[in-house]
């Protein structure tokens, strides 16, 4: 700092240290410094070299300044900044009242303002007249007073009035007209939306009436994006379901319900089974209460190994024919395949029941007694754990199996007093807890193995 080559120059032409170059005192010290600056301690003490070091430095050290300097330069600034403010006056003090303003005289009616005044009130009582006639079902005299009020002045209610009139006579045509010009005039004029809707919901009922569904169903969407109610959303729902009910029942025809089944068949002899099941699905579509469609399909999901769909499309068949005794033997192969045994036999047993004059007793009982077997094979070798454990996941096996072990429960209670007491009536309470104690029902559950009407036990 003290070997710049511009340092004398710097403090002269600074007005704080200019002055200070004049002394020779000061200019001995300062080239002391310049020769050795590690005296820069000891020099300190001199507040001359606090300006020196602030102008070199280029900052402010004012804190170094003599006393009285600082105020003084400070002084000034303060009096050229100190700027009289006039006292706020009292918060309390009352502000003055100020006096009434005189009323704005009305301004003068243009004439078109009375003209268009008069045609409101003159349209109004139209309407008026208009709605007696319509409570009366006068509908033609109804309509040509709401048409005057239309022409005599425009409104949204004179058009969607004039709807509801025409639309009470029948005329679902000219309501929809009515309605499309109430919405396009109120479009016009920025009206509510629940009057658009209105309008909207209107024109969906007349074209119901129409039975143009598709059109119903459109305005029936705009006029609930308008404004939804609860009243509109139902006749949109009914008239949805109205027009798939229609839409499927249009689809169907037994001749080309025919052609699908013979391409299904060729599909299933080929062992196309996915060809087969959309052959057939069409099928269905063309003929829903033909059983033949469901049971074809159930035989092609037991060949792509969809069990679950087959037996569903099985039960399908059997709710449109109950006596056909194919769906019953294809829910049966199809429980077998998923070794639900008992649920197989039960199948079969209810086939056997709408079997008239045993004509498919054959293959129901060698179902049957294929089912039989396996179950049997399944369980040989069986311990009473695993018993108990295979009884547990079968809910229907699960309910009898507690119903036989309360009976048993029921008997001991009676012969022994001990049953008598409240812990062993909890312990009676609680079915799971009998399973896993109870010696004697495991035992009745073996036993009925070998009979064969108990296998549903086990």
């Amino acid at each position: 700092m003290f070997n710049d080559p511009n340092m004398i120059q710097k403090l002269a032409s600074n007005p704080k240290t200019a002055s200070l170059l004049a002394d020779p005192e000061f200019m001995g010290k300062l080239q002391r410094l310049k020769s050795n600056p590690n005296d820069i301690g000891r020099e300190m003490q001199d507040p001359r070299f606090l300006q020196v070091m602030s102008v070199l430095l280029g900052i402010d050290m004012q804190f170094g300044a003599p006393p009285g300097a600082g105020e003084q330069a400070g002084g000034a600034r303060e009096v050229e900044e100190d700027v009289e403010m006039p006292d706020a006056k009292p918060a309390q003090q009352e502000a003055p009242k100020k006096e009434p303003e005189p009323e704005p005289e009305p301004e003068e009616e243009t004439e078109e303002a009375k003209a268009a005044k008069e045609a409101k009130a003159k349209a109004d009582e139209l309407k008026k007249k208009g709605t007696e006639f319509y409570k009366k079902r006068q509908f033609d005299e109804a309509i040509q007073h709401y048409t005057k009020a239309w022409e005599t002045h425009k409104d949204i209610t004179y058009m969607t009035n004039l709807g509801a009139a025409k639309f009470e006579k029948g005329d679902y045509e000219g309501c929809i007209e009515a309605c499309k010009q109430a919405v396009e005039y109120g479009r016009e004029i920025l009206a509510d939306f629940k009057m658009i809707a209105k309008a909207f919901a209107r024109i969906g009922t007349s074209y119901e009436k129409l039975d143009d569904l598709p059109n119903a169903i459109l305005y029936y969407q705009k006029a609930q994006t308008e404004h939804r109610t609860p009243e509109v959303l139902t006749k949109l729902r009914n008239a949805e379901k109205l027009l798939a009910k229609r839409e499927k029942e249009s689809y169907v025809n037994p001749e080309e319900a025919e052609k699908a089944r013979e391409l299904g068949n060729a599909k299933f002899k080929e062992a196309d089974w996915p060809g087969a099941v959309e052959a057939y699905s069409e099928m269905i579509k063309r003929a829903p209460d033909d059983p033949r469609g469901y049971s074809n399909r159930a035989a092609c999901f037991i060949k792509l190994l969809g069990f679950p769909s087959a037996v569903q499309d099985c039960d399908e068949a059997i709710k449109r024919d109950p006596k056909f005794i194919r769906a019953y033997l294809r829910k049966a192969q199809a429980y077998f395949a998923m070794r639900e045994y008992s649920k197989c036999i039960d199948t079969c047993a209810e086939a056997t029941e709408h079997d008239e004059g045993g004509k498919n007793a054959r293959e129901i009982q060698a179902q049957e007694s294929k089912a039989i077997q396996a179950q049997y094979s399944a369980r040989e070798g069986e311990t009473e754990e695993q018993t108990m454990e295979r009884i547990q996941r079968d809910p229907e096996v699960w309910q009898l199996s507690v119903d036989i072990s309360r009976e048993l429960l029921l008997i001991m209670y009676r012969l022994s007093a001990s049953f008598k007491t409240p812990s062993c009536r909890a312990f009676c309470s609680k079915p799971r807890r009998i399973l896993r104690h109870c010696r004697i029902i495991s035992r009745t559950l073996r036993s009925a193995r070998r009979s064969r009407n108990w296998y549903t036990l086990v």
